[in-house]
């Protein structure tokens, strides 16, 4: 398989483990959602919220657009339904850009500047693998809050999305 059939795929099962995490997180009232944990965010919401907002941040920097952040943990952090479904939004997004490329575009070089300072250069293809890595990092956070408040988080292993997928 190319690499870039791997990032589509790849796209795809971040897509399909999203959905099952914000499914199983639906269950949850908004007190479990806010409640104080350590970590970096604050709270699961907000660590959800973060990987949005860089989800947000990288689509910018792939169109060549200004995103507009200036922090990785803004102030804002939307209600948990809002964020459910403009989570799913951009990973249908996410999942259409990747079917748009070919190998060529994925070697592209694209220039941005990073939040806190710098400038940065990735491939496309590296921009999309970091997409897909960030988001499986940040659901391994989510997952050991969800342990943490006695609820079990969906499985989400590549694996199992590889079976259900067929």
């Amino acid at each position: 398989m190319s690499q870039l059939r791997h990032l589509q795929m790849l796209m795809r099962y971040r897509a399909w483990a999203d959905r099952l995490l914000f499914q199983t997180l639906a269950n949850l009232p908004e007190t479990s959602l806010t409640a104080t944990q350590p970590i970096v965010f604050g709270n699961l919401l907000r660590t959800l919220n973060h990987v949005h907002c860089m989800d947000q941040v990288w689509k910018a920097h792939l169109q060549g657009v200004p995103h507009g952040f200036t922090s990785r943990n803004p102030e804002y952090c939307p209600a948990y339904d809002v964020l459910c479904t403009s989570q799913a939004d951009i990973d249908d997004w996410y999942v259409r850009y990747a079917e748009t490329l070919d190998e060529a575009a994925c070697e592209e070089p694209i220039r941005f500047s990073f939040i806190g300072g710098g400038e940065g250069e990735m491939r496309r293809g590296d921009v999309l693998l970091h997409v897909i890595n960030h988001a499986t990092y940040h659901r391994g956070h989510v997952a050991m809050m969800m342990y943490g408040l006695s609820v079990p988080p969906p499985t989400t292993d590549l694996p199992v999305y590889l079976r259900d997928a067929g």
